[in-house]
C-alpha cells in the first residue's frame, strides 16, 4: 500500500464539501473596530484527487465574517477555476493562464478580492466567496501575475510582477489605488530563477533570485529545482518609470527566499531587505515533503532562518546575516510600515527537521531584538498571524493578530484573536469543522469593500 503524501494527511487533510454555519459561538471578547472578513486561501484537491506537487493541488478560500463584536458566519469555497475540473494548464496553444490552482492567497484591491496562484491570472471573487471569474485588469496583464502584489501604504498602488521560466523572465507592473494598471516593463538582466516573493521600498523595487530555478527535468508538475550553477541575487531597481533601465543586481550567498518579511531604506540610505530563507538542505527537505518524496522533513519547510541583507549601493556591497536560529515562516508585520523602517514583525515558527519545537506565533523586536512566542498547543497548527491595526492606534504594535488554528486531537479549528503588543489572547471563535492548514490570508475591512451588507 503507497504511503499517503503528507500533504493530504493531518493538518493538510482536505475538507469534502462546502458548507455555510452561521452565528459562530466566541470566546472572550471580540474588539467591534474587528468588522469585516479573514479570507485565508489554500490547497485542497477534490475527494478522490491525489495532486502530484502540493501546490497542485485545487484552492478553497475559507471566510469568516465578523461584524461588531459577533461572528456572523463561516464559509468555504473552491476556487471554481477551469483547472478545478480538469483543464490543463499547458494547451496545444500554449499556457492557460485561467487553468490555475488559485490556492495561494487572497487580497483585496480597488473593491475586488482576487484569488492568486503565481503561474496564472488572478481570480474575482464575491464578498460571499463565490468565483466570479479570472481577472486581467481590463485586458492589460497578459501575463501570470505573482501571488504576492504589495500595496503602496502611502500611495494605495498595487505593486506586482510576473515570473516566468522563459523570456521575458521578469515584467513589473503598478496598477493605481483603483485597479487599473498604469506602468508595466519587462526587466533586464533577470534569469529563469524562481521569484516567488519580491519587496518595496519608498524608492525601489526589490527582487530576490534564489538558487531554484526552471528545471524541466523535474516531473512532479512544478518545473523547479535547486542548482548550485545558478547564481543567487538582489535586483534594486528604482521606482518610477525608468526605473527598469537603472536595475543593479547584487550576488549573495546562496540559499532561497519564498517570502519578504519587509524591506526599506536606513538612515544611511542603505536598503534592508529581510526574509525567511532555507539553504541547499533546507529546500530539499521541503520539496520532498511537497512532492511526498522519502528523506523529507517533518514540516512543509525545514532550516527556514530569518536572514537580514544590507545592501549599500553607493558602495556596491552586500553584508548578509542570518540573525534568528528559530525555524520560521509565513513572516507578517502592520502593512502600514511596509516599505518603511519597522520595528515589529510576526510569523509562525516550525518544529526542526527532526520534529523537535511546537508551533506557536512569533513576534520578533528589530530594536531590541527579544523575541516573544505565544505557543500553541499540542497537535494544533496556527496559519499565517494577519495583523489588524487598533483604532486609534499610537503604537506600530497596537493593534490584533488573527490567525486560524488546526486542532487535530479536537478535529476542529478556531480562529483565534491575539494582542499584538503582548501576545496574549482576546478571543476564541469556534469554527463548525476543522479548516485545512493553508498558505496566506488577508484581513479585508468592510470599508474596502464599499458598505458591504452580508
Amino acid at each position: 500500500m503507497t504511503a499517503a503524501k503528507p500533504y493530504l494527511t493531518g493538518h493538510y487533510a482536505p475538507v469534502a464539501d462546502e458548507i455555510t454555519a452561521t452565528e459562530l459561538t466566541v470566546e472572550g471578547h471580540l474588539p467591534p473596530e474587528l468588522t469585516g472578513r479573514l479570507i485565508r486561501n489554500g490547497h485542497n484537491p477534490k475527494p478522490g484527487i491525489t495532486p502530484t506537487h502540493w501546490f497542485k493541488g485545487s484552492g478553497m478560500v475559507h471566510g469568516i465574517r465578523l461584524r461588531e463584536g459577533r461572528a456572523e458566519w463561516y464559509r468555504n469555497r473552491w476556487v471554481h477555476t477551469p483547472a478545478l475540473d480538469g483543464a490543463p494548464y499547458m494547451t496545444d496553444k500554449g499556457p492557460d493562464l485561467t487553468a490555475s490552482t488559485a490556492g495561494t492567497h487572497v487580497i483585496e484591491h480597488g473593491g475586488r478580492l482576487l484569488a492568486l496562484c503565481e503561474a496564472n491570472l488572478p481570480f474575482e471573487l464575491t464578498r460571499d466567496l463565490e468565483t466570479v471569474g479570472a481577472h486581467d485588469f481590463n485586458g492589460r496583464l497578459k501575463t501570470a501575475m505573482t501571488a504576492h502584489p504589495k500595496v503602496d501604504p502611502v500611495t494605495g498602488e498595487l505593486h506586482f510582477f510576473a515570473s516566468s521560466p522563459f523570456p521575458p523572465f521578469l515584467t513589473y507592473y503598478v496598477a493605481d489605488a483603483k485597479g487599473e494598471i498604469v506602468h508595466s516593463a519587462e526587466i533586464p538582466g533577470a534569469t529563469a530563477s524562481l521569484k516567488h516573493d519580491f519587496a518595496i521600498t519608498r524608492r525601489h523595487v526589490v527582487f530576490i533570485e534564489g538558487n531554484v530555478t526552471f528545471d524541466p527535468a523535474e516531473h512532479s508538475g512544478i518545473p523547479y529545482g535547486w542548482s548550485d550553477q545558478q547564481p543567487a541575487r538582489i535586483g534594486v531597481m528604482p521606482r518610477g518609470g525608468e526605473g527598469d533601465r537603472q536595475i543593479r543586481w547584487f550576488s549573495i550567498e546562496p540559499g532561497n527566499m519564498l517570502h519578504a518579511s519587509n524591506a526599506y531604506e536606513d538612515g544611511q540610505g542603505r536598503i534592508v531587505l529581510e526574509g525567511p530563507t532555507v539553504d541547499r538542505e533546507g529546500f530539499r527537505l521541503s520539496w520532498n515533503w511537497w512532492v511526498g518524496a522519502p528523506g523529507r522533513g517533518t514540516e512543509p519547510n525545514a532550516r527556514s532562518y530569518t536572514r537580514r541583507w544590507v545592501i549599500d549601493l553607493a558602495a556596491g556591497t552586500v553584508d548578509e546575516q542570518i540573525i534568528d536560529d528559530l525555524a520560521v515562516e509565513f513572516p507578517t508585520l502592520n502593512e502600514d510600515y511596509l516599505g518603511a523602517e519597522n520595528r515589529y514583525q510576526y510569523a509562525v515558527s516550525f518544529p526542526d527537521q527532526e520534529g523537535f519545537g511546537g508551533y506557536g506565533v512569533v513576534k520578533y523586536d528589530r530594536t531590541t531584538g527579544a523575541r516573544r512566542i505565544h505557543q500553541i498547543g499540542d497537535a494544533r497548527l496556527p496559519s499565517e498571524a494577519v495583523f489588524v491595526p487598533a483604532t486609534g492606534a499610537t503604537n506600530e504594535d497596537d493593534g490584533y493578530l488573527l490567525t486560524v488554528v488546526s486542532d487535530l486531537k479536537q478535529d476542529a479549528s478556531q480562529l483565534l484573536v491575539l494582542d499584538a503588543s503582548g501576545l496574549d489572547r482576546i478571543a476564541t471563535v469556534h469554527l463548525p469543522r476543522r479548516v485545512t492548514a493553508g498558505i496566506h490570508g488577508s484581513w479585508i475591512p468592510d470599508s474596502a469593500l464599499d458598505g458591504s451588507e452580508s
